[in-house]
């Protein structure tokens, strides 16, 4: 159950990234990724996202299960 963000429900915010206690969101121009290699599953930033923009990769659309995943490797940590 690794968390997933929906880009078209995330627009700059960053709340799931301040609670998320191994640092697992990378953050691009206007919205977060959850690098699913780092997530632990905790399940914390879910109820912390005003947007509603999180769910577990097993309720996400596959396109945003990929972009999570590569973006991550690409764009720098949303707490640096």
């Amino acid at each position: 159950m690794v968390s997933v963000v929906n880009g078209d429900l995330c627009v700059k915010c960053k709340s799931c990234a301040d609670v998320c206690p191994v640092d697992a969101f990378h953050e691009g121009e206007s919205y977060l990724v959850v690098d699913p290699d780092t997530c632990i599953d905790c399940g914390v930033c879910i109820s912390e996202c005003p947007q509603e923009a999180i769910s577990s990769d097993s309720d996400a659309e596959e396109k945003w299960i990929e972009i999570n995943a590569e973006k991550a490797k690409e764009w720098p940590n949303a707490n640096d």
